[in-house]
């Protein structure tokens, strides 16, 4: 195989992946946007950890797969939960205590990398999911990259760029082709012997 046929064959291959980066790209956003602002990957809300407290089982910086929906009455002991700490942070937790009170059910929770449980007792009505056990360390630092004005330039405006360059790399080497058309045909002609 020739040198031109081996540039053609990584020119192309370097042109699918940005449109398969950027298709990905636009999958999350419209699925973010569908779900309600949360990434979706086959029905699993991706969350980002932004603290240690579940460390060594869940490090800082990874992306969770929490599963939502369901009776949120029906968690035991030792299940991990993500829940509504206020009206803007998520907290990831494991519960450590149901604490039954007439027709109530709370959860009492606990950071495993925390000294003591939390303070105040989980209601039902608070929790959004429940952690599935899988986990991409250190990927939420990425994510949260993308997030930046810094990001959205990798993420939107990088790409792009790249793609019109390598679109003018090709059309300037057609041109080049088709400017030398009779050096073609001279190789051609030649019979080697």
């Amino acid at each position: 195989m020739g040198k031109s046929k081996w540039i053609i064959i990584i020119s192309n291959s370097f042109t699918m992946l940005i449109y398969a980066i950027l298709a990905m790209c636009v999958i999350i956003i419209i699925s973010a946007k569908v779900a309600g602002g949360d990434p979706q990957f086959f029905g699993y809300q991706l969350k980002t950890v932004l603290s240690g407290s579940m460390e060594p089982g869940i490090k800082t910086g990874s992306i969770i797969a929490v599963q939502a929906g369901g009776d949120m009455t029906r968690f035991k002991e030792n299940d991990i939960v993500t829940y509504k700490d206020d009206r803007y942070n998520l907290v990831t937790h494991r519960i450590v205590e149901i604490v039954k009170s007439e027709n109530n059910i709370m959860y009492r929770t606990k950071g495993d990398h925390n000294d003591g449980p939390d303070t105040n007792l989980l209601l039902p009505e608070n929790i959004v999911a429940e952690y599935k056990g899988y986990t991409v360390p250190y990927a939420g630092y990425f994510i949260e990259f993308l997030k930046s004005k810094n990001g959205n330039f990798v993420l939107f405006i990088l790409p792009g760029i790249l793609l019109i360059l390598q679109s003018l790399i090709d059309v300037i080497n057609l041109v080049k082709e088709n400017r030398n058309p009779s050096a073609d045909l001279n190789d051609s002609n030649k019979v080697s012997g």
